[in-house]
């Protein structure tokens, strides 16, 4: 091959991978997908109802009344119109297929349950750690307000001074009543 054939062959596949790359400055298109695509938080809260409904008093009723039911039918009806016999196989398999659906569900339930207890208490924590910082804060401030006060003359500690200084200008007046006169 000499250069001339190298030097097209490879500009024919620089050409050629060039058409069939992706331009950067456009959105790529969509890939067909095997799997439906699904809304994960509409699916959890899907599965929340069914897990609440699972936990009533009122599943289990309506269970209670099924499985009676299927199994009174399967007794007491004419022959041909019974689907399941005796051992009641397919009521068995029925159950497991409930029990089956049922267990992930909840669980799911319960993981989206402690995903939202988990940020509650992150959430607390938080609160009360900016609770504790203020409350020393105040707390401090209080402090500083208290050794402050102590140099300070309250209300109540003048009224007292006051009053002695009257007590003593009237004691004064009655040990020397000619000078008060005099000033007068």
């Amino acid at each position: 091959m000499t250069g001339e054939d190298r030097s097209r062959a490879s500009n024919g596949s620089t050409a050629l991978t060039r058409t069939h790359r992706t331009r950067l400055d456009q959105p790529k298109a969509p890939r067909r997908r095997l799997l439906p695509e699904y809304d994960p938080e509409a699916f959890g809260r899907f599965s929340e109802r069914i897990a609440r409904f699972l936990g009533t008093g009122r599943f289990i009723v309506w269970m209670t009344l099924i499985i009676i039911l299927w199994v009174a039918w399967n007794i007491f009806a004419p022959g041909n119109l019974r689907f399941d016999e005796y051992p009641f196989i397919f009521l068995t398999l029925m159950l497991s297929l409930q029990a089956s659906y049922a267990a992930p569900l909840i669980l799911l339930a319960q993981n989206r349950q402690d995903d939202r207890d988990r940020v509650t208490h992150e959430q607390d924590r938080k609160q009360n750690e900016r609770s504790i910082a203020d409350t020393e804060y105040l707390t401090r401030e209080i402090a500083a307000l208290r050794m402050g006060l102590g140099e300070v003359a309250t209300r109540d500690w003048i009224r007292s001074e006051l009053e002695d200084l009257a007590k003593d200008l009237d004691d004064r007046r009655a040990l020397y009543p000619a000078e008060s006169d005099e000033d007068r």
